[in-house]
């Protein structure tokens, strides 16, 4: 049988390929909105990506860092790296000739007196040698790009897989910084539990005289009581919540809390960073999720490209270059060399071909509506920072008069129970009052450091699209 001839075979290929339409890729487009709803932090976007050196706080940079070098997490990442980056460079390797080198030798004998001339020997030489060596060649050629195709699809895979770590960093780090913040803030909790712990007993003292000489009843005795034993228990809360803040941070590190050295900062020393939240616009190139979401997208759509070039013919070029001999002295003495080219093409394969190339294109509609979920979730998550941070600063501004009013109030019933003027009720009520103004100033405070760092989060952590060209190198 004679084997057909590329130039016979190209244009069978091409008027197959013909009868199967093109793919149509799907927009992707999502409009931004013009300006962000909160009217707070509308400036430019200049975020460093040592974002956390505007806190102040020498110790969270010390944090960070251990936390960049300490994290399995991010040791995981990197070897999703590298496995992406041999997987594009396999995606890659069909795209060029595939070359093979054999050298072989064998030696046979008869173990009867039958066969001489089935192995070509002869009776007083029963022992037949071979020696070979050569070279072949094959290269399928990638008419219809499906092989390119495999290639960009394991290339933006790599893509996404850095994305993905830019991503995992940027989550780490904030949630280092936060859970750091926490520590400091439940730190302050408890220095203020135990001056209202004093406080109350100074109180108790005081009844307790009273109700000694008979100016104060059992029943207040008891309510004071109660309310000490209170703010013994908050303590303990206190001290617990502490210890688990603490774990919940050494973990991000990557070590045990045993580990974990902390040198007594407080809340009132972190700086308050001023961050411009730019335009919406600008996020979609600041986000390295939405970035690793579109190249997941791409990804998609160079594996549709593949399905449909598997449902059509592939032609395959193969060429060898060889010798052999009985003697190895004369291995090179006989030469030869061979050339094939080998057309497949699809007849019936109970449909499996195309369900695949269905069950591609299926996949990139849900990916589409992953990168669209991903843009609109990114427009909410710098919202949500936004008007938190606007909402605690008008909340801030109230909350240090309620805990001045607070102070005074508990200070003149105090005064004015000792001079019998007052009743204990007042004194307990303007306690309560005062304990929680002081919890809540802490709180507010955390929750604006906490916003601050959400707001570097959602604006993408300094992560800009220099990055991104950093990201789409070619593995090699």
């Amino acid at each position: 049988m004679t084997a057909l001839a590329p130039r016979t075979l190209l244009p069978l290929c091409l008027a197959l390929g013909a009868c199967t339409g093109a793919d149509t890729t799907p927009t992707a487009a999502i409009t931004p909105p013009p300006h962000w709803q909160s009217p707070a932090r509308q400036g430019a976007a200049q975020i460093s990506a040592d974002w956390w050196h505007a806190f102040g706080s020498p110790e969270l940079s010390r944090l960070i860092q251990q936390a960049r070098q300490g994290s399995f997490d991010l040791a995981a990442g990197r070897a999703r790296i590298r496995q992406a980056s041999a997987a594009a460079v396999i995606a890659g390797a069909p795209l060029l000739p595939e070359v093979k080198a054999e050298l072989s030798g064998s030696y046979q004998q008869l173990l009867g007196d039958e066969g001489f001339s089935a192995l070509d020997a002869e009776r007083d030489r029963p022992r037949f040698d071979t020696y070979a060596a050569g070279l072949s060649a094959s290269y399928e050629l990638d008419f219809w790009g499906g092989r390119r195709a495999a290639r960009d699809s394991a290339l933006h895979s790599l893509e996404a897989s850095r994305f993905d770590q830019a991503t995992l960093e940027l989550t780490l780090l904030a949630g280092v910084a936060s859970s750091y913040l926490q520590v400091l803030a439940l730190g302050e909790q408890l220095r203020i539990a135990e001056g209202n712990l004093d406080n109350a007993r100074q109180v108790l003292q005081l009844v307790e005289a009273r109700q000694a000489a008979g100016a104060a009843t059992r029943l207040e005795l008891a309510q004071q009581r109660s309310l000490v034993a209170g703010r013994e228990r908050a303590l303990e809360r206190l001290r617990q919540q502490g210890g688990e803040a603490r774990v919940a941070l050494a973990t991000l590190l990557g070590q045990p809390v045993q580990a974990l050295a902390l040198k007594g900062g407080k809340l009132a020393g972190i700086q308050w960073p001023g961050i411009g939240a730019g335009v919406p616009s600008e996020l979609l190139g600041r986000r390295p999720d939405i970035a690793a979401a579109e190249a997941r997208l791409a990804a998609a759509d160079a594996d549709v490209r593949v399905a449909r070039a598997a449902m059509l013919p592939s032609l395959t070029l193969s060429a060898s270059l060889g010798t052999g001999s009985e003697q190895f002295s004369d291995i090179l003495r006989n030469p030869y060399y061979g050339v094939a080219a080998g057309l497949a093409a699809p007849i019936f394969n109970a449909g499996r071909l195309d369900a695949g190339h269905r069950q591609r294109q299926a996949r990139e509609e849900e990916l589409l509506a992953i990168y669209r979920a991903a843009i609109v979730a990114a427009f909410g998550d710098v919202e949500r920072a936004l008007l938190a941070i606007d909402g605690l600063d008008r909340q801030r501004q109230w909350q240090a008069e309620e805990l001045a009013q607070a102070q005074r109030a508990f200070e003149l019933a105090e005064n004015r129970y000792r001079a019998g003027a007052e009743t204990l009720l007042t004194v307990l009520e303007t306690q309560r009052s005062l304990y929680q103004a002081e919890d809540d100033a802490v709180q507010l405070h955390l929750a604006r450091l906490q916003a601050a760092v959400g707001l570097y989060k959602a604006l993408g952590g300094g992560w800009t699209p220099d990055t991104r060209l950093q990201a789409d190198r070619t593995p090699g």
